[in-house]
């Protein structure tokens, strides 16, 4: 059986390919792609939208968090197949019309970011972030998982607890725990 390295593997031929519809950012969106294409680089190489990075490409970074279905995913580990009925956000679609929205505010009043990678996922993330509060989803460090948790009772340490799975490489942690903060208070919950 002959072995292949990582750069000569085959890919499908354009036979192979077929029609995905993806609802992102409110506007359907068709593309006829390789059944293997991530959710990622359907964004970024076939739509044009670079807003989510790829930072490691194996879901261990972050910088490509999306929304699907008001949920956080991390789109490197996502088949854009898998998403036709979904309703996906991306960086680009989180602002209302010309405004930015208040996570993005917080983050740029905040200095939330310094080489800027990461910043898009993790605003994504943490706009999320504060969705899952006010359902009262517990983290690792929720002192009391039987009493409902709010944006509002989220300390530091679950901020941090909460966002752990955005790496920023530049480490502006305490700056995007202030931008977390600060867009709480000017609301910076889902749109």
């Amino acid at each position: 059986m002959p072995t292949h390295s990582v750069d000569t593997v085959p890919t499908a031929s354009a036979e192979a390919a077929v029609p995905v519809r993806l609802k992102i950012n409110g506007e359907e969106r068709a593309l006829t792609i390789d059944p293997r294409v991530t959710l990622l680089d359907a964004l970024r190489e076939h739509l044009g939208l670079t807003g989510a990075k790829k930072g490691c490409d194996q879901g261990q970074c972050g910088a490509c968090t999306v929304h699907i279905n008001g949920e956080r995913v991390l789109s490197c580990l996502s088949l854009a197949i898998a998403h036709q009925h979904d309703d996906i956000t991306t960086i680009e679609g989180l602002a209302e019309g010309e405004g930015l929205h208040p996570m993005q505010t917080a983050f740029i009043e905040c200095d939330g970011f310094q080489c800027g990678y990461c910043t898009p996922g993790q605003i994504m993330s943490a706009v999320a972030m504060l969705e899952e509060a006010e359902r009262g989803v517990p983290s690792h460090v929720t002192p009391d998982v039987s009493r409902h948790l709010t944006a509002e009772d989220l300390t530091d340490d679950e901020i941090r607890e909460r966002l752990s799975g955005n790496i920023c490489r530049c480490g502006a942690y305490p700056n995007i725990v202030a931008a977390v903060r600060h867009a709480q208070q000017i609301g910076g919950k889902k749109k």
